[in-house]
């Protein structure tokens, strides 16, 4: 797990806190003769409508030093920290705190960049400056997220069919797809008018081979391989993250699990596909996709059917895609690793290294006091409790459908027929894969193997190496529905009959 934790004080650095000035970032900070550089760095906290948000507190935590600054917004939402070190040894991240509200930042300066920072197990979103530029810093701002707030929308699962009342179909809940949703560009690629990613028509050029071997290949692809006549050059395509290869997914079909129309040539069934998302609870593995079904890959079971995912020793498809410059009708989610400190890149070109999607929030869930967690990154709003709900999938669909205030620690005024089960798309949402430990656990707030809690508790008591349902049923075998796995957070089919945890959403 990991290796080593940041442990961080609260520490007095000269602050200049709060008075909404920022110096140019042309100047060259403070110093005297023979004394060290410093600089400033300054910003402001704003809501989702551009509105100042003050009291927030601004965290600056000196990583060579483990030492924390601190300041807080005034009220047009400014902060300002001064003092601080420059040049060798000046690896600085920024995050903002305030009870209630997400963060998400966003960085001018060409030195720093938004990213995450493991802070003894609580993985934060953060303004980093490996190495603090010698002049006054401007532009690190943040952007507040409240309860009801959201960075993305969901798409549908593709689901057509209901087979219980309150199911996928029955709920309808999701961005729809767009009429024509692949365009074929004869020219070698295919355009997903849902995400905006422009995929390799060929899905079966590459012969399945080890993961840093595909890796490599769809880096180096580019036009005249593979069927393409783009223009493309090596280095504009790349192995897709787990969210990128799920998106293709179609639940409503199978052999393959893609749209009826989709204009796709040779999808390999007798392998999975790899993605570049390393496991990192376990980086020998990377998640993998198959696609006679949708199912996810991670390790071995029955119900794997002789697929794997470890990286030096499976051989597996690769589907190489590339952005498109133009939006699609939803923007991905980023998965959540990261190459920064706590992080890790495993191979040029890798999720880690590119972290393309929809930055996740922190915090991104705000707990609302009544039950229930806000999530400021989709926007749902879900029931804490997390091991109220435990029957086979009818018998949970149903307890899901009948859910109000006063079961389940709800004390929110809900009544029966405003809560629905998660879709796959919607629990799927959930995931942040940047723990090194089971996912269930770290929304537990249970970082390390002792179970201490050494964190903010999320959920409570989200069951740890267990399947938790989702609505939407696998269209290869309806007896069975489509699961998340609590540890990697992973897609497995599982037998309705079933005793599994469900989780609810509205």
């Amino acid at each position: 797990m990991r290796q080593t934790r940041q442990f961080w004080v609260i520490v007095g650095l000269a602050l200049l806190g709060a008075c909404g000035s920022d110096g140019g970032s042309g100047s060259t900070g403070n110093s005297t003769v023979g004394a060290p550089v410093t600089a400033t760095v300054s910003g402001t906290v704003l809501d989702q409508a551009g509105l100042p948000v003050a009291g927030v507190t601004v965290n600056v935590f000196h990583h060579n030093t483990n030492t924390t600054a601190s300041t807080t917004t005034d009220a047009n939402g400014a902060y300002s920290v001064a003092g601080l070190s420059t040049g060798n040894n000046a690896d600085y991240a920024l995050y903002a705190v305030k009870a209630g509200l997400g963060f998400r930042a966003t960085v001018s300066d060409p030195a720093g960049v938004a990213d995450k920072f493991d802070f003894n197990g609580l993985y934060r979103t953060v303004a980093r400056f490996a190495s603090l530029p010698a002049h006054d810093v401007v532009g690190v701002n943040f952007t507040a997220l409240r309860a009801g707030d959201k960075l993305a929308s969901l798409p549908r699962t593709g689901q057509t069919t209901s087979y219980a009342s309150g199911d996928d179909v029955a709920a309808a809940k999701g961005v729809a797809w767009p009429g024509s949703r692949f365009t074929d560009n004869a020219n070698g690629t295919v355009t997903d008018h849902l995400t905006g990613l422009v995929w390799l028509k060929d899905a079966g050029c590459f012969s399945p081979t080890a993961w840093a071997s595909a890796l490599a290949a769809a880096n180096q692809l580019a036009s005249g391989a593979c069927g393409l006549t783009d223009g493309s050059t090596a280095g504009q395509w790349r192995m897709p993250n787990a969210n990128e290869l799920e998106s293709l997914v179609d639940v409503s079909q199978a052999n393959p699990a893609l749209s009826s129309a989709h204009p796709f040539t040779h999808v390999d069934l007798s392998a999975a596909y790899w993605t570049s998302t390393t496991y990192m609870a376990l980086t020998a593995n990377a998640m993998a996709i198959r696609f006679t079904d949708g199912r996810w890959i991670n390790g071995t079971d029955a119900g794997d059917g002789g697929f794997g995912n470890t990286k030096a020793t499976t051989a597996n498809s690769l589907w190489a895609v590339k952005s498109s410059g133009t939006a699609g009708v939803v923007q991905l989610l980023a998965t959540g690793v990261y190459a920064g400190v706590g992080g890790a890149s495993f191979g040029t070109g890798d999720d880690a290294s590119l972290q393309t999607g929809v930055p996740l929030s922190s915090a991104r869930f705000i707990d609302n006091g009544d039950g229930t967690l806000a999530d400021t990154v989709t926007g749902l709003t879900w029931l804490k409790q997390a091991d109220c709900i435990n029957q086979p999938w009818a018998g949970a669909l149903a307890a899901v459908n009948a859910l109000a205030s006063g079961q389940c620690g709800l004390a929110d005024g809900s009544s029966a027929g405003q809560w629905r089960m998660p879709n796959r798309s919607e629990m799927l949402s959930l995931s942040d894969r940047a723990p090194t430990f089971p996912q269930a656990a770290y929304l537990d707030g249970q970082y390390q193997g002792t179970g201490t809690v050494t964190g903010p508790v999320i959920f409570s008591n989200f069951i740890v190496s267990n399947y938790y349902w989702t609505s939407t049923t696998d269209a290869a075998d309806t007896s069975q529905a489509w699961t998340v796995y609590s540890c990697d957070f992973g897609v497995y089919n599982i037998a309705k009959t079933d005793l599994r945890y469900a989780l609810a959403v509205r």
